[in-house]
């Protein structure tokens, strides 16, 4: 950390930096994509196709965060992680099997927990913000 005789400037100059760790900008789409399937992802019905850009990865590796895209077309998916979505543009229906179907569109935001087995009927190409939380 620092010594005990380290200056007032020593010291604040360690917690502006600190700081300036403890916070990342995602930037849309700087990272290289991820052009295939994601693992648990199988296709059902047209030809979909989907992109992942992972912009952060947390240093102890349990989360990461970016933003997928997908064109129209139905996945059957099984969730192995808690994931955060904000839809940026786009129309999905997703549908847990034995589950109502539900809507989302731009501007909506949702949680998809760990268990998750289901649908995403992507109506219209769909771009979103995600987190995902490794169990």
């Amino acid at each position: 950390m620092f010594s005990p005789s380290a200056t007032k400037a020593q010291v604040g100059q360690y917690f502006l930096e600190l700081q300036m760790n403890a916070l990342t900008k995602i930037i849309n789409k700087t990272a290289t994509s991820i052009d295939t399937n994601l693992e648990g992802w199988k296709v059902i019905d047209g030809n979909p196709c989907m992109k992942t850009w992972i912009e952060y990865t947390s240093p102890d590796k349990t989360m990461i965060a970016g933003y997928w895209e997908a064109t129209a077309g139905t996945y059957h998916t099984t969730y192995s992680c808690w994931e955060f979505i904000h839809i940026i543009e786009g129309e999905v229906v997703i549908t847990a099997d034995g589950g109502e179907p539900q809507r989302f569109i731009a501007g909506d935001t949702l949680v998809i927990e760990a268990d998750f087995i289901g649908q995403w009927e992507i109506k219209k190409k769909i771009f979103k913000h995600f987190v995902i939380k490794n169990q």
